[in-house]
């Protein structure tokens, strides 16, 4: 489990610190450039709309996992826009508030339901 939460650190602060020089270097302005690679169908839009898709998938997830109540959905949402930086700290949180069961981890409120 050591390796899972150092994994986890690792990757938000490495997200962390790209998006920093990245909104310092070219602003906020991602949604026009994230969409609008994607109408030119080349493989940058290509690679974006693949990655849109994992976000959503990431989002459904983690509502699911909550049994879809209104602060899964909400959590679901905010996965959906900020990827990996908001699920590298989510699911290091979860390996502390589950005490490593990685079943719990993974399955949410649906881990105590006979298979």
């Amino acid at each position: 489990m050591i390796l899972f939460r150092v994994f986890h650190v690792a990757l938000f602060v490495i997200i962390a610190v790209y998006t920093s020089i990245t909104i310092a270097t070219d602003g906020l302005g991602l949604v026009p450039v994230f969409f609008g690679e994607m109408l030119t169908f080349g493989w940058q839009g290509q690679f974006n709309l693949d990655f849109l898709t994992f976000l959503l998938l990431a989002g459904l997830w983690v509502a699911w996992r909550g049994g879809f109540t209104g602060a899964s959905i909400g959590l679901g949402l905010v996965a959906s826009v900020l990827g990996m930086a908001f699920l590298s700290a989510y699911l290091l949180v979860l390996s502390y508030r589950e005490r490593g069961d990685m079943q719990r981890i993974m399955m949410g409120v649906h881990a105590d339901r006979d298979a």
